[in-house]
């Protein structure tokens, strides 16, 4: 697929699943951490769903060089205006690549590391109608919505180190809260590491994966 017929200030990647039509297939939305990129989830994404499309977009916020899908004041401190903005820019990036690509609009599953795992969880507060389920890699509260989204049907995994020095464990549990009180079917993996990814995310999601 060439990303260059598609409009769109996102940089980004699309790789179809290797049989059949891509509308039959899930996708995974994937979401780079701070200072990666488009490529940098592919292989990964490839190995965990070997059916998948695949949808990976860069970051537009830059930070010192690297980056990111939104700005912060400080480590774990967002700028809530622009977290906001740039949520409904991905949400309307996500809906117009559904559409170009015709993959199914309700069969997409955010996968996010770190900065990506915490605009995804914005998309699932703000932006419900987007995503069907979410992987959400050491995720924090990204923001509190005025109004409390209907969650219903989406299939959420959030893992968390005990040892993260980024994300305080009971932010994460906190995160759990709303999803689970919005009416998602989350499954919250608490595993022995810190901020970084481990096998116990790799074989967690795998699993998950399987059964969801």
């Amino acid at each position: 697929m060439n990303a260059e017929l598609f409009k769109t200030e996102f940089i980004h990647r699309f790789v179809p699943a290797p049989q059949g039509a891509p509308d039959q297939a899930r996708t995974l939305v994937l979401l780079h951490g701070t200072g990666g990129n488009e490529n940098d989830l592919l292989q990964l994404g490839r190995s965990l769903a070997p059916d998948a499309n695949l949808l990976s977009p860069r970051g537009r916020v830059s930070e010192h060089g690297m980056p990111r899908f939104f700005r912060r004041l400080a480590e774990g401190v967002f700028d809530e205006k622009d977290l906001i903005g740039r949520t409904h820019e991905l949400a309307e990036f996500i809906g117009q690549a559904a559409a170009h690509y015709g993959i199914a609009p309700d069969r997409l599953t955010a996968l996010g590391f770190s900065n990506g795992a915490n605009i995804a969880a914005s998309l699932l507060l703000l932006r419900p109608e987007v995503l069907s389920g979410a992987i959400l890699w050491r995720a924090m509260v990204p923001l509190v919505p005025d109004q409390s989204p209907d969650l219903t049907e989406r299939k959420i995994l959030l893992t968390s180190g005990t040892n993260d020095p980024i994300l305080p464990l009971e932010n994460a549990r906190r995160l759990a809260g709303m999803f689970r009180d919005a009416g998602a079917q989350i499954d919250h993996k608490i595993i022995p590491a810190g901020h970084q990814l481990t096998e116990y995310d790799i074989d967690f999601t795998r699993a998950w994966l399987k059964k969801n």
